[in-house]
């Protein structure tokens, strides 16, 4: 009788379901979801970041894109998956804002997800096509002004993304009417932009400072409320005029709900090695980024305190999707 309550509990255990395991499984590969198309600036990151943790971790850590449709298809993908820490979501303040723009009808909160990590943080980046003449965001607003509607800016992520919402709120601070050309990501934006299909965008540093330093891109200003190190010739939009503007722009990741704390705890700490790297401090410094690598529940109390303060500038400005 021992030895076989023996088996049916060696049975029992062997058929419980994956996610119940507190460790990640070795030699898995892990999927970092990214709900933007390649070469923006949450792909480069999520790609720095998944690099540096698969030379650590010695796992293969990729990137999958799935962009589009309000970075729903993404969270189906990762809320459809197993709560084993082998499907984990990149996010940057676009997945974030999208949320409260579009509620009630939206129909996932991040809040419920399992806090991984807030990855970086640092400002976004205003710059204009060279072609146009103009060099600050003065001379843009008057230009703007002037020539109501003519102006076309692309917005990578597509309506509710962090780009978006930062064309909006320039539009109701300044009092300006801008085109907003909606994009699947920053990347397919910007080759649009040095292509002199659009006028000017809004991006997040990891892919403009490079543009920007190479002159590719004409910077006008930054959102964040100092000057980035990166690029401490650019003005903030605060000294430009419009005191009241300030936006951060941030990365991190969530896992499915129910991930185990133990397994949320050991991703974060492999995040935490991979941007304390000294090559991708090098990296990030030279695009304006500070590395974070938050602790789960210190990611989540900011990601809460995130979508209030976004819900209610979306209320107050009445931005509109």
């Amino acid at each position: 009788m021992k030895s076989r309550a023996l088996a049916a509990a060696a049975l029992l255990l062997a058929t419980l379901p994956a996610a119940h395991s507190q460790e990640l499984q070795a030699g898995k590969p892990i999927r970092m979801i990214v709900g933007l198309s390649a070469g923006g600036g949450t792909d480069v990151m999520a790609r720095l970041v998944a690099a540096k943790m698969s030379e650590n971790m010695k796992a293969n850590v990729i990137v999958e894109n799935k962009a589009g449709g309000n970075f729903i298809p993404a969270l189906r993908e990762l809320t459809g998956s197993p709560a084993d820490g082998h499907t984990l979501f990149f996010i940057s303040t676009s997945t974030l804002i999208t949320q409260p723009l579009h509620q009630p009808d939206y129909p996932f909160d991040l809040t419920k997800l399992t806090p991984i990590t807030q990855v970086a943080t640092g400002p976004l980046i205003l710059v204009v096509k060279n072609q146009l003449g103009i060099k600050t965001l003065k001379e843009l607003v008057d230009r703007a002004k002037k020539e109501p509607g003519k102006l076309t800016f692309g917005a990578g992520g597509g309506t509710g993304s962090s780009l978006y919402f930062a064309t909006e709120l320039l539009k109701s601070k300044a009092g300006i009417n801008i085109n907003i050309a909606n994009y699947k990501g920053a990347g397919p934006a910007l080759n649009d932009l040095l292509g002199g299909h659009i006028d000017g965008m809004f991006d997040a540093m990891p892919v403009m400072a490079p543009q920007a330093k190479d002159g590719k891109v004409t910077p006008l200003a930054v959102t964040s409320a100092m000057r980035s190190k990166a690029l401490p010739d650019v003005p903030t939009i605060k000294e430009s005029g419009y005191p009241d503007y300030e936006m951060s722009g941030w990365f991190g990741i969530l896992a499915p709900a129910g991930t185990p704390p133990a397994i949320a705890q050991k991703l974060r700490d492999e995040v935490a090695k991979a941007v304390a790297d000294a090559g991708a401090i090098k990296i990030l410094d030279s695009q304006g980024m500070e590395p974070l690598a938050t602790q789960p529940g210190e990611w989540a109390k900011y990601l809460k305190s995130e979508l209030d303060v976004y819900t209610k500038i979306i209320k107050d400005a009445n931005i509109k999707p």
